[in-house]
């Protein structure tokens, strides 16, 4: 009997050596699995957030979070083009600017002239009929939000104009 347990032993150890390396091979296998799951899943959202990093920071940069900011633009008189019938017509108009901040309204006050100028140009090449209507008024909105959002000064960096509010638009 002594001889058949001297022969079970060395395979009873054998079987020890074989389960060990089975539950390594299984705690290899978890761990592979559990490191690969992690890389799918944060490796994407890290490659989303490093891509996605320098166009955040430039949107903050550009527009803080906060409440709108305004620029009030007072009223001023443009002729118009003359219409069908020749007559002479004339623009009666005041708008305020929705901008991206504090510092673009501190930029738009500070250029106010350059504002003034520039929607001058726009307006006097205006006529009556183009400007009359609903979409005529939108249409001329887009243009002056596009003449303002150009920069003020050579290279410099265009301004953040989100919207142009008419408070005053008269045609006579």
């Amino acid at each position: 009997m002594k001889a058949d347990q001297k022969v079970e032993a060395p395979s009873g150890g054998g079987s020890k050596k074989l389960i060990i390396i089975i539950l390594a091979l299984v705690l290899v296998l978890a761990a592979a699995g559990g490191g690969a799951a992690w890389f799918f899943l944060h490796g994407k959202a890290d490659a989303e957030e490093h891509d996605e990093a320098p166009a955040k920071k430039s949107k903050k940069a550009k527009k803080p979070v906060g409440p709108p900011e305004y620029v009030p633009v007072e009223p001023f008189t443009v002729n118009l083009q003359p219409g069908e019938s020749g007559a002479d017509q004339y623009l009666q108009i005041a708008f305020t600017l929705e901008v991206g901040g504090l510092e673009e309204k501190e930029n738009v006050k500070n250029n106010m002239a350059k504002v003034r100028s520039r929607m001058l140009l726009l307006l006097s090449s205006k006529r009556a009929a183009d400007i009359n209507t609903p979409e005529g008024k939108v249409q001329l909105a887009k243009e002056i939000i596009t003449q303002l959002r150009e920069p003020f000064e050579d290279r410099g960096s265009p301004q953040e104009i989100e919207d142009v509010l008419f408070t005053s638009f008269i045609i006579q």
